[in-house]
């Protein structure tokens, strides 16, 4: 099963408002496990960044002004996430900032039935717990050290590590590694066993060889020895 996690970044909470995305990030999964494809572009949002926000990413206008519109960068974008679920947290914030892109655009918006919500799981499976992406990667212990901005890239990665948790994908891919070790000795033990060609020269010295024999005698009829003789 192919998804994609997804985040963006903006210049406020509202895109009826008139808020616009500024930055979109995408990491493609495959049954729970990155692939290592990644999507992310700034966009230039033709409008101000309120301090506000820039406190958040920081990301200011002057930065953005030679980035491209969202609808140079569409298609692409579209491409990328086309069939995939689309795995976010705070699912609706996102859905709803990149439908009115889309909108503004004249181009299909994103269907909910695409759509997993991770704060919803957190939520289902740790009621009454912080479900922050913060919260979340410190309980998991999924590190946060290089997350001292909000960026959709470095937050689409946290959330990669956070989604396999809480669809206990991590679990999976130790039964699956435990599965194939195990399948691997099953193998190994069939393998046909060859004799030598010819035996290997003795190691022991005749002196030995003889003072063995001797101490085996010593033992009486009945040692052990004789059994294997």
């Amino acid at each position: 099963m192919r998804e994609i996690i997804l985040d963006t970044e903006t210049t406020g909470l509202d895109p009826f408002d008139g808020h616009r995305v500024i930055e979109i990030g995408c990491v493609e999964l495959v049954n729970s496990i990155a692939t290592g494809r990644t999507w992310h572009c700034y966009l230039n949002p033709e409008r101000d960044v309120p301090e506000q926000a820039y406190a958040v990413h920081g990301l200011s206008a002057d930065f953005l002004r030679d980035k491209p519109l969202f609808a140079d960068k569409a298609d692409e974008f579209l491409d990328f996430v086309e069939s995939a679920m689309l795995v976010m947290h705070n699912a609706t914030f996102d859905f709803g900032f990149l439908n009115a892109e889309l909108q503004r655009i004249a181009r299909p918006i994103l269907t909910w039935d695409r759509v997993v919500d991770t704060l919803a799981l957190a939520r289902r499976r740790h009621p009454g717990s912080p479900a922050s992406l913060d919260a979340l990667c410190r309980r998991y212990g999924i590190d946060l050290c290089e997350r001292d901005l909000h960026g959709a890239l470095l937050d689409c990665r946290l959330l990669a590590s956070v989604y396999v948790e809480l669809v206990g994908g991590h679990q999976a891919r130790l039964e699956f590694a435990a599965n194939g070790a195990q399948a691997a000795i099953l193998q190994a033990q069939e393998i046909a066993v060859r004799p030598r060609p010819a035996p290997l020269a003795a190691r022991i010295s005749v002196e030995e060889s003889e003072a063995h024999r001797a101490f085996v005698a010593s033992l009486g009829s009945d040692a052990l020895w004789l059994r294997y003789a």
